[in-house]
């Protein structure tokens, strides 16, 4: 009776941990949405609130919080925006980014710059996939701060994408990211299984 206690329990608290993460990631998402705009969303991306994806590191109810805060953040983009249909791309393929770069970081948690790497390469290289069909879509794809367009040019809008997505989530995950390690480590944070 006692272990079927500590069982109910232990998923409790993790249900309880993927929500708190989920809320908090995606609130933090979309404030960098209102305040960087253009830059928390797009073919250039700095999303500050990625930092917040380290705690995979330590918490293995992060893998699905992480995955369900990018999504309802995404959600309220979608609705906020006016994407429409468009917009459920980022919705389900964002939310697979974050899901995969989410488990590969719990894999390697034993080496955290590989780890959180995992973020950087599954975002750099699903989220250019479908971003110029959703800014065709709408209507526009050039690359920011030029006059450069590359409509009707899937590939070179791929490896924009690719190159500008990939060090916006470096910059982010590493530079803010790693801070937050050992922030976390010296609050006495420490991994769970």
């Amino acid at each position: 009776m006692e272990a079927s206690l500590d069982r109910t329990s232990l998923k409790t608290r993790s249900l309880a941990q993927a929500g708190i993460i989920a809320a908090v990631y995606a609130a933090a998402t979309l404030v960098c949405m209102l305040l960087l705009q253009g830059l928390a969303w797009g073919p250039v991306q700095f999303r500050i609130s990625e930092a917040l994806c380290v705690i995979a590191l330590f918490s293995a109810p992060a893998v699905p919080g992480l995955t369900i805060g990018c999504i309802i953040a995404n959600l309220i983009n979608v609705a906020i925006s006016g994407m429409g249909m468009l917009g459920m791309l980022d919705v389900v393929f964002g939310g697979l980014a974050t899901f995969l770069g989410a488990l590969w970081c719990r894999k390697f948690r034993d080496k955290p710059l590989l780890a959180i790497g995992g973020f950087v390469v599954s975002n750099a290289l699903i989220v250019p996939a479908y971003l110029p069909i959703i800014l065709q879509g709408l209507g526009f794809y050039t690359i920011p701060f030029t006059d450069i367009a590359l409509d009707g040019m899937y590939p070179l809008m791929y490896l924009f994408g690719v190159i500008a997505i990939g060090i916006g989530e470096a910059v982010v995950i590493y530079v803010l990211g790693l801070p937050l390690i050992g922030a976390l480590k010296r609050f006495g944070i420490t991994e769970e299984e």
